[in-house]
């Protein structure tokens, strides 16, 4: 079945089954076409009056997803190019380029050629999040929210938070609720163990209702950690490859933490191939601060490294190294440890020209040492995945039924980052559709080498659906998902938005076998997650204040409260429950502004509830 458009023109190159108009096997195999059908629930849901900012590089403000699925709306709000230095910046920064409204982001096409090239993986992750599929069935999971891009500089911290602030107030003028969706990950950016600079700007924004989503990292199956407790004064040696060259690649990232204020010592040595010592540093100790650039001259060959020892992080108050090897494939280096007590914790990643990659490198035993310990994959979420407040997604591969009526697919992704997180925080936090996801393409990329999943004309120029697997993919379909909860329940806080995902999540024998460490609570269901916002009492605090269609006033109240409802709905149920969760009072109101009798209430703290057609809405009274 063919769709008519009637204001702009677009050609279908490869025409669909009617019934397909969602994004391949990852929308059922999350639940969501349950909720956009609207299955035992008050209205379909896809998003609206929700903001997703999408945190990436490669975005084209041209796509055809980024209309609303009738091809009349365009629901990109603005862009942030931070590379960009040609301005005007936003309000409040002093750098990079802002567009506004759909004239300039069509005028602009796409952000700048940056690190990155023109890069692709934006509009990927976007699509996913809130694509609109322009006519094929790749339609992302909040199809009708609206989006905030912003090309940022990873290269500095105070970047990346500037780009979160900007959001933040964007959706604050437009009076919506906000998701952030990171499908991006530097290990180092922050502290391993979730705190830092970063993480309290999460808290912070947390806190003013923002819902934060982020990759886990694509380190499944990497032996690139290393640990050990120690309980004596001991000495362990582990060998350490150099991780898989790709791009501006330098060399290996060593980065070392022991326990709060408890110090160590490291060395690096160079090896040959029969595990003899060609050369060594002394063991540094971490109870200095200190940075030192070196080599080793071998036999005339020169081998480069640097290291660099933090005595005490101001955020955890541990003891931090990070040892730095130019690529050099002669020799085989040794990281050896030392300690007297503490758990030491020691990863090895990619170091890049421009900056540190976010993939690893193996650890290995040393053959006739008993004092050498091998890697595992534990632990290999970074930052900003390992923050507690934000939530976590791995991927696996969609579970669908075909064309023989078998069931293919379920299983976690190999490439999926394993955790636990520290401090007991479940990390990843849920798992969601990862592999081998179709979604939109860049059309101005220079960066794209593979095959196309489909190929659409619209207004003359050719856009393109692609296949990509990553953690990259699940993440914004979480970031989609909590869309559609907070279109619910938009008084949701940013902690019962994780802990309904938690509570909802379903398992089956892959959850099972592979367990928490790869699944988290298990696979993201939709369906559930919004019928539990449906049914779950949210805080006022965090809605912005253009939402809000009803007013309580006085509160604290004494007697009686006046509700105003400034709505089109001619009745609304309402319910007032006291804190155990019995309904006291039910009463009806009408628009404009209702009188409820509280004269039979005892004093305390009590929520008043509101259910109209579209939301449940939530506020807390005070009764005097």
């Amino acid at each position: 079945m063919k769709r008519l458009f009637t204001t702009l023109v677009l050609i279908i190159t490869i025409q669909m089954a009617f019934g397909q108009m969602w994004l391949h096997r990852a929308v059922p195999d999350g639940r969501v076409d349950s909720v956009w059908n609207a299955i035992g629930l008050p209205q379909a849901y896809h998003g609206e009056g929700v903001i997703i900012g999408v945190t990436d590089w490669g975005f084209d403000y041209t796509h055809p997803v980024f209309y609303d699925t009738s091809m009349t709306n365009y629901r990109i709000l603005r862009a942030w190019d931070q590379y960009k230095m040609s301005g005007p910046a936003p309000e409040g920064f002093t750098y990079g380029t802002e567009y506004v409204g759909q004239e300039e982001l069509l005028a602009a096409q796409c952000d700048t050629s940056n690190d990155y090239n023109f890069a692709y993986h934006g509009t990927h992750c976007a699509s996913i999040a809130a694509g609109a599929a322009a006519g094929t069935q790749y339609r992302g999971v909040a199809c009708g929210a609206d989006l905030l891009l912003c090309t940022f500089n990873l290269n500095y911290v105070q970047c990346v938070i500037d780009a979160w602030r900007w959001m933040y107030d964007v959706a604050q003028q437009e009076g919506k609720r906000l998701v952030i969706s990171m499908s991006w990950g530097v290990y180092f950016l922050d502290n391993m163990d979730g705190t830092g600079v970063l993480a309290d700007e999460v808290k912070r924004l947390s806190d003013l209702g923002v819902v934060f989503v982020s990759s886990g990292g694509n380190n499944g199956g990497e032996d690139f950690h290393i640990s050990k407790t120690f309980t004596q004064s001991d000495t362990v040696y582990s060998r350490f490859s150099f991780p898989p060259s790709s791009g501006a690649y330098w060399g290996a990232s060593i980065s070392m933490t022991n326990s709060a204020n408890t110090p160590f010592s490291f060395q690096l040595l160079a090896m040959n191939s029969s595990y003899e010592t060609l050369a060594c540093t002394p063991f540094i100790s971490s109870q200095q601060d200190t940075y030192v650039d070196s080599v080793f001259v071998i036999n005339g060959d020169t081998v480069v490294f640097n290291y660099e020892v933090v005595s005490t992080n101001p955020y955890n108050h541990a003891p931090n190294a990070r040892l730095r090897v130019k690529q050099n494939n002669n020799y085989r280096f040794v990281l050896g440890v030392a300690a007297e007590s503490g758990t030491f914790h020691a990863w090895n990643l990619a170091e890049l020209t421009k900056a540190w990659g976010n993939w690893g490198g193996n650890f290995y035993t040393i053959p006739g040492w008993n004092n050498s310990i091998a890697g595992d994959d534990l632990y290999a979420i970074g930052a900003p995945a390992n923050i507690d407040e934000i939530i976590t997604v791995a991927a696996h591969q969609s579970r669908y039924v075909n064309n023989a009526g078998y069931n293919i697919g379920g299983a976690i992704a190999d490439f999926s980052s394993s955790g636990p997180g520290f401090h007991d925080v479940k990390k990843p936090t849920i798992s969601a559709p990862g592999k081998n996801v179709v979604s939109a393409l860049s059309s101005f990329t220079d960066s794209y080498t593979g095959t196309f999943a489909k190929t659409i004309t619209f207004n003359g120029r050719t856009y393109r659906f692609v296949s990509l697997s990553g953690t990259s993919m699940s993440c914004p379909f979480v970031a989609g998902v909590c869309a559609l909860m907070l279109q619910a329940n938009p008084y949701l806080s940013p902690a019962q938005v994780l802990e309904i995902l938690g509570e909802t999540a379903y398992q089956d024998s892959f959850t099972e076998s592979a367990g928490e460490l790869r699944f988290g609570y298990g696979k993201v269901n939709a369906y559930d997650a919004v019928l539990l916002a449906l049914n779950t009492v949210g805080v006022e605090e965090h809605i912005a204040p253009a939402i809000s269609q009803y007013t309580v006033y006085p509160n604290p109240a004494s007697g009686e409260v006046y509700v105003t409802a400034n709505t089109e709905n001619a009745t609304i149920p309402c319910v007032v429950y006291d804190l155990s969760g019995r309904a006291v009072l039910h009463q009806t109101l009408y628009q404009g502004v209702t009188r409820l009798d509280l004269s039979n209430l005892t004093p305390g703290c009590y929520i008043l509830r509101l259910q109209d057609n579209q939301q449940v809405i939530s506020k807390k009274l005070i009764v005097k």
